[in-house]
């Protein structure tokens, strides 16, 4: 889950806890108000039948005017006045609980209600005994009050809720905003153009900090590239001059006709060794290159059926032995399906250097290349009968100057398959292999397929 969506939920579950609690204490607090005051109705008509029913008097026809004209009769009102015998015996009007009567009788007053039933009653003591004055009715229109709340209440309720989750998709928005800004930005930012900074923000909360971190780690980075760079050209320079000598003065001394068998085979390994070296300082070079140069020089558009015969003519001629089957069984109809951008002489040594190693570790049995191809990618496959690659250390061959512990007998240096992968890598597109020691190895080279027609 993303952040933004971390802190949405965040937000409304938090926010709807908070509305779940208001609308509780609300309609609790009315509830408790609404009955309370309804309490207290009973109490005044149990005061008022007190004066008017027990032992009247010359004010009792006031109160019973009062009662009459102010006081409005309630639902299924009814009034009670119970005898309470000095022992404390007395007949009960109505089945009410037990604890009822006994708060009456214990401390004056009692309240007690059972859906819409109330009932409030006090003790009342006169010179000619006690008497116990019970008030019971409905409040319906109470219920009704409270069941208007709770529906005024739910509809309030879902759309805050409704509310919060808005206001909680655009706090989230304004909130990650500001790292989705870093976000685009650092994915703008490639090995062609490490000079690119962020921009800083004001103040000192953590994104200006994240932003200032990563400016840091550019600087370090552009730092170390530019290093990098030197050295390449460097060695560049420093390495194939020396190299170019050594080789062509030992192809001139081969050239003597008096030279002698003995000097005539040393040349010859100084020349081999020569070439051989020349050949690992380029690979090296390159792969140095392909590390951070992602610049898109010289790039066109290419064929890939073209480039694999081109391909198959080059190992041929580097060497005689191999035996490179070229399989187009699977080319698409759509010609346009077989084009991919790119650098056609980064991708000619990076398919050369799979075919050599495949023509190289299956002793020059026969090695298929095969093309297929959809509307998105492009599939380059070969496959050989040789050696295969352990099944341990498959995960490794990618890395410069790793050799499988089954190839010992094989002249190498390591560095073919990272140069490629590197290649492959700069043309947006990436290598799967299969192997099986003994049985043979699958290398797929996959390529997106060119969008410009």
């Amino acid at each position: 889950m993303r952040i933004q969506s971390k802190i949405t939920l965040l937000f409304f579950t938090i926010a709807t806890a908070g509305l779940i609690l208001i609308n509780a204490v609300i309609f609790y607090f009315v509830s408790a108000f609404n009955f309370d005051d309804f309490f207290k109705r009973l109490e005044a008509r149990v005061n008022l039948a007190a004066e008017i029913n027990i032992h009247p008097d010359q004010n009792s026809a006031s109160y019973r005017e009062v009662r009459t004209r102010y006081l409005e009769k309630l639902e299924m009102e009814h009034e009670y006045i119970v005898k309470v015998e000095s022992s404390g015996q007395f007949k009960k009007p109505l089945e009410l609980p037990s604890i009822f009567y006994q708060d009456i009788l214990q401390k004056g007053k009692a309240r007690y209600n059972h859906d819409n039933d109330f009932s409030a009653g006090s003790l009342f003591k006169t010179d000619h005994g006690d008497y116990m004055v019970i008030i019971t009715a409905s409040n319906p229109s109470g219920f009704e009050e409270l069941a208007t709340l709770k529906k005024i209440l739910l509809i309030v309720f879902f759309i805050a809720i409704f509310l919060t989750y808005l206001v909680g998709k655009i706090f989230s928005h304004y909130t990650i905003k500001p790292v989705k800004n870093v976000i685009r930005s650092v994915n703008k930012i490639s090995a062609d153009n490490l000079h690119t900074r962020l921009k800083e923000l004001e103040g000192k909360d953590e994104i200006s900090e994240l932003v200032q971190t990563f400016n840091n780690m550019l600087n370090r980075l552009e730092t170390a590239f530019a290093t990098q760079n030197n050295f390449v050209s460097n060695a560049s320079h420093e390495l194939k001059t020396p190299m170019s000598v050594i080789t062509s003065e030992s192809e001139l001394l081969l050239s003597q006709p008096d030279l002698s068998e003995q000097a005539r085979a040393s040349a010859k390994v100084i020349l081999s060794h020569a070439e051989k070296l020349a050949a690992i300082t380029t690979s090296l070079l390159g792969l140095a290159q392909t590390g951070f140069d992602g610049k898109r020089q010289n790039w066109q558009k290419i064929r890939v059926d073209e480039l694999v015969l081109m391909v198959a003519d080059s190992v041929k001629k580097i060497d005689p032995e191999s035996n490179v089957q070229v399989n187009f069984d699977t080319l698409p109809e759509d010609d346009t399906c077989l084009y991919t951008d790119g650098n056609i002489n980064l991708l000619q040594l990076a398919l050369s250097n799979i075919v050599l190693n495949a023509c190289k570790y299956s002793s020059n049995q026969l090695v298929e290349v095969r093309v297929a191809s959809d509307k998105e990618r492009i599939s380059l496959i070969v496959t050989d009968k040789g050696i295969g690659i352990p099944q341990n250390e498959q995960q490794h061959i990618f890395e410069p100057f790793f050799r499988a512990s089954n190839t010992t007998e094989f002249d190498g240096f390591g560095i073919g398959l990272p140069l490629t992968l590197n290649i492959i890598r700069i043309h947006k597109g990436s290598i799967g292999i299969i192997s099986e020691e003994k049985i043979g190895t699958e290398m797929r080279i996959i390529l997106p397929v060119s969008s410009e027609f």
